[in-house]
C-alpha cells in the first residue's frame, strides 16, 4: 500500500520541523529543502527512528537536479523517493527503484495540457499537483492519467485536505505542522 495508508505526507525545511516529524506516528515524510553537506546526518537521524524520507532534489542546494545527482542519492543515501520536476530526474528514479513523484504546477490550461503530454512518457509513481486545493483538477488528472495524484501547495486547513482526499488525493504534502494528523 503506497505509504503506509498514509494520506498526510508532512513536508519539512527546518530542523524543528524534522524534529516533529520524527515525534510524529507517520512513517513518511518529504524534505523540501535542504544542504548537500546536511542530507548524510538528516538520512541517519531519519532511519534511526525507522522513518523513510522523500528528497525533494530540485530544492537540495549543492546539488545539480539531474539524474547524475539522483544516482548519487539512490545509491549513498537510499530515500524511499525522489520528487521533482524535472522529467530526466524521474526517469532515474524510476529506474533505481525509489517512489518517483512528478510535481507539475498547474497554473493554466497550457501547463495542464503539457502535464497530458508529458505524463505518458515519464509514468511517474505519482503527479504531485500543485496547487493542490482545486478538488476538479484533482480529480481530472487523476482520470485523465490513471496515476495516483498527491496534492500540494497552499493547503491551509482541514477542509482544504479533506477536499483534496475527497477529489481522489491519495495523499496531501503539506508542512503546515497543525494538520500533521491522520484522517
Amino acid at each position: 500500500m503506497p505509504f503506509h495508508k498514509q494520506q498526510v505526507l508532512p513536508a519539512f525545511r527546518e530542523m524543528k520541523q524534522l524534529e516533529r516529524f520524527l515525534e510524529s506516528d507517520y512513517k513518511y515524510g518529504l524534505l523540501l529543502d535542504s544542504h548537500l553537506g546536511q542530507l548524510r546526518g538528516i538520512m541517519n537521524v531519519v532511519r534511526k527512528a525507522q522513518k523513510e524520507l522523500i528528497l525533494h532534489v530540485d530544492l537540495i542546494n549543492g546539488l545539480k537536479a539531474d539524474e547524475y545527482a539522483v544516482e548519487f542519492l539512490c545509491q549513498d543515501l537510499r530515500p524511499a523517493g525522489i520528487i521533482s520536476t524535472k522529467s530526466n530526474v524521474i526517469l532515474k528514479a524510476k529506474q533505481k527503484g525509489v517512489y518517483a513523484i512528478q510535481r507539475v504546477f498547474l497554473l493554466d490550461s497550457t501547463s495542464l495540457e503539457k502535464t497530458y503530454k508529458m505524463v505518458p512518457k515519464i509514468k511517474p509513481d505519482y503527479i504531485e499537483v500543485l496547487p493542490g486545493i482545486i478538488p476538479s483538477i484533482i480529480q481530472e488528472v487523476h482520470e485523465k492519467t490513471g496515476i495516483p495524484i498527491l496534492a500540494g501547495g497552499f493547503i491551509k486547513s482541514e477542509q482544504d485536505v479533506l477536499q483534496a482526499l475527497t477529489a481522489g488525493a491519495t495523499a496531501v504534502t503539506t508542512s503546515r505542522q497543525n494538520l500533521w494528523k491522520a484522517y
